[in-house]
């Protein structure tokens, strides 16, 4: 266990404090710069913040999962995907800097969190591993699309971003489909949903 606990801590350093890295080039990149207002500014780059901490958060679920998993192709997969991921995270850390916003002061505390239920989820065997993760991204696919509607028309740049982020999230949850998730109990759904937005809330204020 200490190898993986080495990458665990190494990822989370990373994940906080230095700059995200991309292989894809940033979705939107090529349109131009809406004429936005401070309050419009202000108010994208919030919604920017908001899902820049979802990707901290991806980052240390994949983690705590990956290390609690017992399958090595389901590992393999989860890691994948959290490389994925850092690629979002690379995305709204850059368009968030476009808008004159700042990242969470609470990313550590999202970091730390999501880590633990990563390993939780991790310890109810493989099937419900992927059960969890599979209902992540759906809740996730599902916020992406609101948080399209609420941002400024003008501001096409983030538009882009954020709908290249939910077709890999809708791609993340079926690849979890496919390996053997188990569907959820409602009350476990709505938990998450509670807690996803009390995140939300707490994110785009601070």
């Amino acid at each position: 266990m200490i190898d993986p606990l080495i990458v665990a801590v190494d990822t989370a350093l990373r994940t906080l404090f230095a700059p995200a890295q991309t292989v894809r080039a940033v979705p939107g990149a090529g349109e131009p710069e809406g004429d936005l207002s401070e309050a419009e500014r202000a108010h994208a780059a919030a919604l920017m913040r908001v899902n820049h901490c979802g990707e901290i958060s991806a980052q240390a679920l994949y983690q705590g999962q990956a290390l609690t998993s017992h399958d090595p192709a389901i590992r393999a997969e989860l890691l994948l995907a959290a490389r994925e991921e850092t690629e979002h995270l690379a995305w709204t850390e850059r368009r968030i800097a476009e808008l004159g916003g700042r990242k969470s002061l609470l990313n550590p505390l999202w970091y730390v969190g999501a880590l633990g239920l990563g390993v939780l989820a991790g310890k109810f065997g493989d099937a419900w591993n992927l059960g969890f993760l599979a209902e992540t991204e759906r809740q996730v696919e599902s916020h992406l699309e609101s948080c399209k509607a609420r941002l400024p028309q003008k501001d096409r740049r983030s538009w882009v971003i954020l709908e290249q982020m939910r077709l890999d999230e809708a791609g993340h949850a079926q690849t979890a489909v496919r390996l053997g998730a188990r569907e959820l109990p409602a009350p476990v759904k709505l938990a998450m949903l509670l807690a996803s937005k009390l995140m939300k809330g707490a994110a785009y204020r601070i």
